[in-house]
């Protein structure tokens, strides 16, 4: 079995930042470790059109929906393309591509998860042998489908004792009694960038709107004592419970967008406390969030844990990697999704693969 790969890695989050491109090789060792190399990395905007598209997308029909799926994986094989050209990686070297795809439902409780962009339109694009698709299986086995990168966190990332990745969802992993947990913590970006666009601003650069603005406590206390924040793991969110169960909330809420902001920063930095109760561990952050200086102190004003946020490229295309590295363990066929971790019936081997 080969002991090297050469992987393009896609991500499209629920942020709508846009599509994340990364071009990694996975080296396994003699001593059954892995490690890696992140050769070239890119994140491509999307449109004003297309993002719309995708904000929309739960609201399509059907046809309309699956017409949006094979134009989101010819859209994610042109951009590969491009890529590979910008970069000048020599085609026959790539072993194959894995991508995420874009989140459009996610009902684990009615046993539905949905990522559109095509495996087979975006393998046929490009050429090259495709993994998409990771999350349906263990969804159909009765787990949360999510998340999925703790099992690139116990195997690439393991000097740090937690890995905290904030996106348009916080999401933690972490080793507890020899079994690797996660789940989702809270929202964060998803809320943060809609309220920042409310002043016409795509993100608070840095949380400095939110610096300025004040805790609404009452806003604070309702936001912490959502029935989610009860639950146990596995547990995971989705757009659809951000929207009946946060934005309603914001919504009635008289405050300024200053400090609308500002309670979300210290509702996410609360809510990280209540899962950080260990003292002097370790703490990876990736992710956008990671760029949020205000959050940041926040979240330290919490803790006695070392925070530690690595340089930007690992910051920004560490999901991209790890979905690269789950398509390494598919095209394998070794564990890529934790029963630990998301609630299924049993570890599981996710992944559809589109041959070339």
């Amino acid at each position: 079995m080969k002991e090297n790969y050469n992987v393009i890695g896609l991500m499209s989050g629920t942020s709508l930042d846009g599509l994340d491109i990364v071009y990694a090789t996975f080296f396994y060792s003699i001593e059954n470790q892995w490690s890696f190399e992140i050769k070239a990395a890119k994140t491509v905007a999307y449109s004003l059109a297309l993002k719309k598209q995708l904000a929309n997308s739960k609201q399509l029909s059907g046809l309309d929906l699956m017409l949006l799926n094979n134009q989101l994986g010819a859209f994610f094989g042109e951009e590969v393309n491009q890529f590979i050209t910008e970069n000048n990686i020599q085609k026959s070297r790539i072993d194959f591509v894995a991508s995420h795809g874009h989140t459009v439902f996610h009902q684990p409780e009615q046993h539905l998860t949905t990522q559109i962009g095509s495996g087979a339109v975006l393998a046929a694009t490009i050429g090259l042998t495709t993994i998409s698709d990771f999350r349906t299986l263990d969804v159909a086995l009765g787990g949360h489908g999510a998340p999925l990168v703790p099992i690139g966190d116990k195997l690439l990332f393991s000097d740090y004792q937690y890995c905290l990745n904030i996106g348009g969802i916080a999401n933690v992993s972490f080793e507890h009694n020899n079994q690797r947990l996660a789940f989702d913590v809270c929202p964060a970006n998803l809320v943060l960038n809609k309220l920042a666009n409310e002043q016409g601003k795509s993100f608070d650069d840095g949380g400095g709107m939110a610096k300025r603005g004040k805790v609404n406590e009452r806003l604070f206390h309702q936001l912490n004592a959502l029935p989610f924040y009860q639950q146990q793991p596995p547990k995971s969110l989705g757009s659809e419970w951000i929207e009946k169960n946060i934005f309603p909330l914001f919504s009635s809420a008289e405050s300024s967008i200053e400090d609308k902001l500002c309670t979300m920063i210290e509702h996410i930095a609360y809510q990280l406390s209540l899962v950080f109760k260990e003292n002097n561990k370790s703490i990876l952050i990736t992710g956008g969030g990671a760029f949020n200086s205000f959050l940041i102190e926040r979240i330290i004003s919490y803790t006695t844990n070392k925070i530690f946020v690595p340089k930007d490229t690992l910051v920004e295309f560490k999901e991209a990697l790890i979905f690269a590295f789950l398509g390494v363990l598919r095209l394998r066929n070794e564990i890529n999704c934790l029963a630990s971790v998301t609630g299924a019936k049993r570890d599981n081997v996710g992944g559809n693969i589109y041959i070339k």
